[in-house]
């Protein structure tokens, strides 16, 4: 689907605040709220807009100790990468879980209270997760930019 320059700026105003309603999205974009209804469900239909979701303060949580864990499985095999992706997957701490290339197989991206529940969490969940060969931590000392707005 090609996107003219009204999806685009309601993309925009969407990314920033998809609470926004159709009447004060239809002001911003010189459309009648109708036509901005109409557009918001053409973008969903069509998979650019898959969901709407409420985006936490890890720190208000607890959850404000970020980890980026780079693991390499013991084989490349098919079955290795499937047993691995379907448990990583049921794990709660885990945010993201990234096959990559490169000198590991995986980036993990995963968010906790503190380095005692991050102690916690490799000795009994992530470490007992099957055809784990290594793992390599590296903790977040500063948050510089985190946005999940795509410019368009």
């Amino acid at each position: 689907m090609n996107l003219d320059t009204i999806d685009k700026k309601l993309l925009t105003l969407l990314q920033n605040d998809a609470k926004k309603t159709t009447k004060e999205l239809s002001l911003k974009l010189n459309l009648s709220a109708t036509a901005v209804y109409e557009r918001i469900k053409k973008l969903e239909r069509e998979g650019i807009i898959e969901k709407y979701v409420a985006l936490l303060n890890r720190n208000t949580i607890n959850k404000g100790f970020l980890v980026f864990c780079h693991l390499k499985l013991v084989q490349h095999s098919k079955d290795f990468l499937n047993t691995f992706e379907s448990e990583v997957i049921k794990l709660d701490e885990v945010l993201e879980c990234h096959h990559v290339s490169g000198d590991y197989d995986y980036i993990l991206k995963i968010c906790v209270n503190n380095m005692e529940e991050y102690r916690e969490f490799m000795v009994t969940k992530l470490t007992t997760l099957q055809h784990i060969g290594s793992t390599h931590s590296t903790f977040m000392i500063g948050e510089i930019k985190n946005t999940t707005a795509f410019s368009l």
